[in-house]
């Protein structure tokens, strides 16, 4: 394929980006995307070939459910050798769980696939859209000199900044600096120029195939600690029919009540192949299980650690491997190895 004139394909799932006014009746509408050009003219100034998908009945990001993770997944493995890089257009509310999905779902990925969307629909006169549109599809396009892709990774752009997608969050309901990756520093900054972090972007083989993964098992529950939690609430949860795994909100380092009976609930539910995996409530830093005896406790009755990661990917991760291995052993293991850099392997002390 000619370096010098990129392919892209844009995925347009739902969301806020894709709408503009109807001119008679005031109400927000999407909009066919294969009226693109039409609707943001900007992209006539770029000398690549840009053709669209839709999502036949476009989803709001509340409604997303890993079937459209699937979905999205078949669309990229089906035109992946067509096209250089991959743009999707999703809604803010549950773009981080996409991202982190995608990004273990779309095994040996060499291409970039940068999710991007707005606060404001595209057809408003201050929509952070078309900024977003336009600079995730540059940088979608961007290559080396040998005609590699510059970012080959499923990442989000977002109001000037490139965060890999299974480290971003969003922070922001109502300004246009929605997202955030606090434990991995932005791989791109758009100024005037797009500066990359070269030595932050993952280092991929193109010469290894596109694996897609389609099967997961969504029987995964977040359950966070706050003082005074029931442990009958507690106990519950952990016996409900089905479930194969929980991501545990912790305090600070990674800490826990040390009372005997919570720390049995967790040890008995490990024992019947339940994954607990310890992530930390604060938004920067890690989890440190071996730092205090509150987090040894948890550490002695099986409890994994989540390092660094967010809760996103953490759910989306147990998900992807639930739905590839029956042994909770091959699950655990899978959650204490980088799939796709999603956490930092030295970050537990």
């Amino acid at each position: 394929m000619n370096a010098k004139t990129p392919s892209i394909l844009l995925i347009y799932t739902g969301g806020t980006i894709g709408m503009i006014q109807n001119s008679e009746t005031g109400a927000l509408e999407s909009f066919r995307f294969d009226k693109l050009i039409e609707n943001v003219p900007e992209l006539k100034r770029f000398n690549y070939k840009i053709d669209s998908y839709q999502f036949s009945t476009p989803i709001d990001s509340s409604d997303i459910e890993p079937k459209a993770w699937a979905k999205l997944v078949k669309i990229i493995n089906d035109n992946y050798d067509k096209y250089d890089g991959f743009v999707i257009l999703h809604g803010t509310d549950t773009m981080a769980y996409t991202a982190s999905a995608l990004s273990f779902m779309l095994e040996n990925l060499s291409k970039p696939v940068i999710l991007t969307g707005s606060q404001l629909p595209i057809g408003t006169l201050r929509t952070d859209g078309k900024e977003n549109l336009i600079t995730a599809i540059e940088i979608a396009a961007a290559q080396k000199a040998d005609g590699t892709p510059v970012v080959p990774e499923v990442c989000i752009f977002f109001e000037s900044h490139l965060l890999r997608g299974n480290r971003t969050t969003k922070i922001n309901a109502e300004n246009f600096n929605a997202f955030r990756s606090y434990n991995y520093p932005s791989l791109a900054t758009a100024g005037i120029n797009i500066k990359y972090e070269y030595d932050k972007i993952a280092p991929v083989d193109p010469s290894k195939p596109l694996i897609p993964h389609y099967t997961y098992d969504t029987n995964v529950i977040v359950l966070t600690l706050f003082p005074g939690i029931q442990e009958n609430i507690i106990r519950n949860i952990l016996y409900t029919p089905g479930l194969r795994a929980v991501v545990l909100k912790t305090y600070g380092a990674g800490n826990a009540p040390q009372k005997p009976s919570f720390i049995k609930l967790l040890k008995d539910a490990i024992e019947r192949g339940i994954i607990i995996v310890n992530v930390s409530q604060c938004l920067t830093g890690t989890v440190q299980m071996r730092l205090y005896e509150t987090g040894l406790r948890l550490l002695d009755a099986g409890v994994i650690s989540g390092y660094d990661s967010t809760v996103e990917c953490l759910l989306t991760k147990l998900m992807f491997l639930l739905g590839r291995y029956e042994s909770p052993d091959e699950v655990a293991r899978g959650m204490s190895m980088p799939l796709a850099g999603e956490f930092t392997p030295n970050s537990e002390a």
